[in-house]
């Protein structure tokens, strides 16, 4: 399987690791991308990637509440100086506020949906790229809601009110006080920003992701085992695989997460114990967490150009 440029560059940027160390990676994975990071790990020359050290894209995202019901809208341009535009930034407000009464998150719904200023949000979206001289696509949107008590919205690195680079949403289902659920709604979608849980729970997080992790742990116990020249039973190295799996679950779930308000509490905790401030029980349900450009590369044609050289040599 063959590589470019690209992939040694984009596995620098995931990793971390060395220009050179990723081009020999790839060289032994034959070009699997996939493959050639986990041996990184395995080799304790990359930490685990997180979805936020792949942003690329410009643009903004962002969220509006009415009533018991939130929704988050990313919206890429592809420079900053766009995402600054008055228009553009209209229309990100006006479609996040037409998403608000969509019956889905189906994004090619929300285009087809009647726009403020007349025609449809896909008119709206095509006028603006042929205004502004600018490729701009209506990327993704969630809406969460609760049957009883607050949806709390929070943007990060704002650049007008409701749109920034970062939005979140926290779904509070409980009978309490509602004033005091949007100041613990407000620090929770704050901890949401700055920790990316990749889910509600454990049990919620993809099967797949769980198994890599503990794939990557037995390789990486194995061949310190083998370079250490000790024997260990395989049961024990299964352990240990089990271990780091159970150990990412925890970091990476919402619940399990440590509040960084406190450094010390589990969120389900600060929940439960909230609940006797509020004056009911409170449940923490849903959340959406959207970074602008989440998973998406954008090329940077001089790095590209001294990633090539490498590779040719």
């Amino acid at each position: 399987m063959a590589y470019t440029a690209a992939d040694v560059k984009k596995l620098r940027e995931m990793t971390g690791a060395g220009m050179m160390d990723c081009k020999k990676a790839l060289d032994e994975a034959n070009g699997d991308f996939t493959a050639a990071e986990d041996a990184l790990r395995v080799k304790g020359l990359a930490a685990a990637a997180k979805k936020s050290s792949r942003t690329a894209a410009e643009g903004l995202v962002g969220v509006a509440v009415s009533g018991n019901k939130g929704v988050a809208v990313e919206v890429n341009s592809e420079t900053d100086f766009v995402a600054k535009n008055d228009q553009f930034q209209d229309f990100v407000r006006n479609t996040t506020q037409v998403a608000l009464a969509a019956a889905s998150d189906d994004v090619e719904a929300l285009k087809a949906a009647a726009y403020p200023a007349g025609g449809t949000v896909g008119d709206a979206l095509t006028n603006n790229v042929a205004t502004i001289g600018e490729n701009q696509q209506l990327r993704r949107m969630k809406t969460v809601s609760v049957s009883e008590g607050v949806v709390v919205p929070y943007v990060h690195n704002a650049a007008a009110p409701s749109l920034g680079k970062i939005g979140v949403l926290v779904a509070l289902e409980s009978s309490g006080d509602k004033g005091k659920l949007e100041d613990l709604g407000k620090q929770l979608a704050m901890h949401i920003a700055a920790a990316f849980p990749l889910a509600l729970s454990a049990d919620d997080l993809d099967p797949e992701v769980l198994e890599r992790e503990r794939r990557i742990a037995l390789d990486k116990a194995t061949e310190e085992a083998a370079t250490s020249g000790k024997e260990i039973p395989a049961e024990i190295l299964a352990k240990r695989a089990d271990g780091a799996a159970a150990k990412f679950a925890k970091e990476n779930a919402l619940l399990s997460q440590v509040f960084v308000m406190d450094n010390k509490t589990p969120i389900a905790q600060v929940v439960e114990q909230a609940g006797k401030d509020v004056g009911a029980p409170v449940k923490l349900t849903d959340y959406v967490r959207f970074q602008l450009g989440e998973g998406i590369e954008k090329e940077e044609s001089d790095f590209a150009a001294e990633v090539a050289a490498a590779v040719a040599g």
